[in-house]
């Protein structure tokens, strides 16, 4: 596949927000009006629960989410609770996959692939779990995916945890997982920025997709 890769960068945004934005260009890739397209953004501190998840899987009552100021939103990707927030390196993929479009466990290892990949590059051995998909550092997850596919269009997708609060993630059963952590970049590479981890995980992106970018000053981080 060499197809043309449109990349937007979204900054930080509320997760509903964000949501609301990524169906809207999930419709307009379907109906064909713009390319398949890679969303940065990162968002204010947020619990999200997949479409498996029970509501107990969230240790927070109200009170104490709105004193940290963590909202809660139910969603219909895969998977079941996670956390976002700030230092948290969040990418959209709103791709239109064809014939490969039932082949969702393909696509989900290519995204670990494409994070393994982005580990090694900071001189990091990361590793799969063909039960809990994402990617892990020993027996903590430094990257969770969750994604879900209509009508042969991707929507949600990962998190990376780069300079990610893990405090927040007490207020969580991550993925599900009483008996694992959670970690993140920076605690392995102190100086590491959001900035360069975005850089780092769109070049293996494409490379891992094989698309072309559109705008291939982006290829050098100089737009």
């Amino acid at each position: 596949m060499d197809r043309m890769l449109r990349v937007a960068n979204w900054g930080r945004l509320p997760y509903d927000a964000a949501l609301a934005e990524q169906r809207r260009l999930v419709e307009d890739r379907r109906a064909g009006r713009i390319p398949d397209t890679l969303i940065w953004v990162e968002h204010d501190p947020v619990y999200t629960l997949g479409r498996r998840a029970p509501d107990e899987h969230v240790l927070f009552g109200p009170e104490q989410r709105e004193r940290l100021g963590i909202a809660l939103a139910r969603t219909d990707r895969g998977g079941e609770a996670t956390y976002h927030g700030p230092g948290q390196l969040v990418g959209y993929p709103i791709l239109a996959l064809g014939k490969a479009a039932r082949q969702a466990v393909a696509y989900v290892t290519r995204l670990e692939e494409t994070l393994l990949r982005v580990l090694s590059d900071f001189g990091l051995t990361g590793t799969r779990d063909r039960a809990n998909r994402g990617v892990w550092i020993g027996a903590d997850k430094i990257a969770a995916i969750g994604v879900r596919i209509a009508g042969g269009v991707t929507m949600h997708g990962f998190a990376l945890n780069v300079r990610t609060d893990l405090h927040h993630y007490e207020g969580i059963v991550p993925c599900g997982m009483r008996d694992r952590g959670v970690t993140s970049l920076h605690r392995f590479v102190p100086a590491v920025t959001l900035a360069e981890a975005r850089q780092a995980t769109l070049r293996r992106f494409v490379e891992v997709f094989g698309f072309r970018l559109e705008d291939p000053a982006l290829a050098e981080g100089t737009a």
